[in-house]
């Protein structure tokens, strides 16, 4: 049987350094699972370009990725600068909203626009306001409709159009954003596979994306962004309602305090596996390696707790758009990856609730599988629910193939944890189903003669369709 390199799966996002198609090429031969279009920074025409080309190369090499628009969401940024500002610890700055002369300073004030009108609205004297990342921290010192007048904590540099965050302030901002509505059409148009929704807050975030991608034709499926924390403290609702959710760490580690982004990480996988739903760690897995060819130790080690802790998904996203070393950041990722699923006591996780007795029969199967040698689990899916469950019961060191005949699903599976998808016909004869499904997998020598394959699938007996669970020996 054919080795896994690894059950973890990667996303990468595309952007300069790896937007050709020689680079897209060894991408996905260096096993990327998931392709990310980040729309902060991609126009229409590109986006278009960028995925008929994934689309082309991933069926010339029997290897199609999945592929997620992840759509901007709302947003506070400042205003342009014609030149960097030098602002020092306790300057007076004004956060306004009209457009400011350059240099923007009056009376010895600096004078910054933002573009939400409506932010006095939320804020009030003693507030944080965070500017460019949380690099910038502001004390707001009065907030009124015109403007809102801060003292700056530490020397900084502030550049154009940086990010504004509000750390435990609740804005009126929609969910949903005018941009975020036009790049999602062409997502639909190019029928992705998946949408990030970033700083979703509820589960009527997601409700309404949902309703907007059906009624404009779309079935692909929704990752909900972790980014805040009214994200956080409605965490449940969202793993109920979302597909997928990702751990947005960069604006998530600005909104909540430092020491918390450990335990939210830890809580969000956990309750997504409990839910059965995929989740992804995601930014600054391998941040240093945008310039340098090795990572840190401490990357390292972060890496390798995504792993341990359960994620499905180990998402890069500088590292792969503008890095130096994009490739080498996939192929560090798979080594960590890797070498932590060997350490990994084998065992199926607990916190999983099966309901159906179909979904039931996989906690069976799996352990079966993980007690022989060279053996896998075949499941056949026509929703992805049992080869969701299935992952999510994470077999370690158990190869998981899933079979579908439906066109995008078998995409929308590489997102699982450790499920090798394939998309084939079914025939209405279950067993005819099932040689074919060996046959194909023997040719694309993923098993061999001697190899056991423990199959959940139905069966006809005394002219009923029942639910089995099967042990086949490969034969020559």
């Amino acid at each position: 049987m054919r080795k896994i390199a690894r059950q973890t799966k990667i996303i990468a996002t595309i952007g300069p350094a790896t937007e050709s198609e020689d680079q897209i090429i060894q991408l996905i031969q260096e096993g990327v699972d998931v392709i990310r279009l980040n729309m902060a920074h991609a126009a229409h025409d590109w986006i278009r370009i960028i995925t008929d080309r994934i689309r082309n190369i991933g069926k010339q090499l029997d290897r199609e990725p999945a592929i997620m628009m992840d759509v901007k969401g709302p947003e506070i940024r400042t205003g342009y600068l014609h030149q960097e500002l030098n602002i020092k610890k306790n300057d007076t700055l004004d956060l306004v909203f009209t457009a400011q002369p350059n240099p923007p300073m009056e009376d010895g004030v600096w004078q910054i626009e933002v573009n939400y009108d409506k932010l006095p609205d939320h804020i009030k004297e003693g507030d944080t306001v965070l500017l460019d990342n949380g690099l910038i921290q502001l004390k707001v010192l009065h907030s009124s409709k015109e403007k809102i007048r801060c003292s700056v904590k530490s020397d900084a540099v502030l550049k154009s159009r940086r990010h504004v965050n509000l750390p435990g302030i609740e804005t009126g901002l929609p969910s949903l954003t005018e941009k975020d509505r036009r790049d999602s059409l062409v997502g639909i148009e190019c029928k992705h596979d998946y949408f990030a929704l970033s700083f979703t807050r509820d589960a009527d975030a997601v409700d309404l994306f949902r309703s907007f991608l059906r009624d404009n034709g779309s079935d692909a499926q929704i990752i909900a962004k972790l980014e805040d924390q009214k994200g956080v403290a409605n965490i449940e609702e969202i793993i109920q309602s979302a597909d997928a959710l990702m751990v947005a760490r960069g604006d998530l580690g600005i909104e909540c305090p430092f020491e918390e982004l450990p335990i939210i990480q830890r809580k969000a996988v956990g309750a997504s596996l409990s839910a059965g739903k995929p989740v992804i760690v995601a930014t600054h897995m391998l941040e240093s390696m945008i310039d340098s060819p090795v990572p840190t130790r401490a990357e390292i080690s972060d890496v390798a707790n995504a792993v341990n802790e359960g994620a499905d998904c180990i998402m890069l996203s500088g590292e792969t758009t503008t890095g130096k070393y994009p490739f080498e950041c996939v192929r560090m990722l798979t080594r960590i990856a890797s070498r932590m699923e060997e350490e990994i006591q084998p065992g199926l996780t607990e916190e999983l609730k099966l309901f159906r007795p179909k979904a039931k029969m996989l906690r069976s199967a799996a352990m079966l599988s993980m007690r022989m040698e060279n053996s896998a689990v075949l499941v056949f899916t026509r929703s992805g629910d049992l080869a969701s469950k299935l992952g999510a019961l994470r077999p370690n060191g158990s190869p998981l193939f899933a079979f579908t005949d439906v066109e995008g699903l078998h995409r929308r599976l590489r997102l699982i944890w450790g499920i090798e998808p394939f998309l084939m016909e079914f025939s209405v004869d279950p067993e005819i189903t099932i040689q074919n499904a060996i046959n194909y997998l023997k040719t694309k020598k993923w098993i061999e003669e001697g190899d056991q394959l423990v199959i959940v699938t139905n069966a006809f007996a005394h002219n009923r369709v029942i639910e089995s669970i099967q042990l086949r020996e490969i034969e020559k």
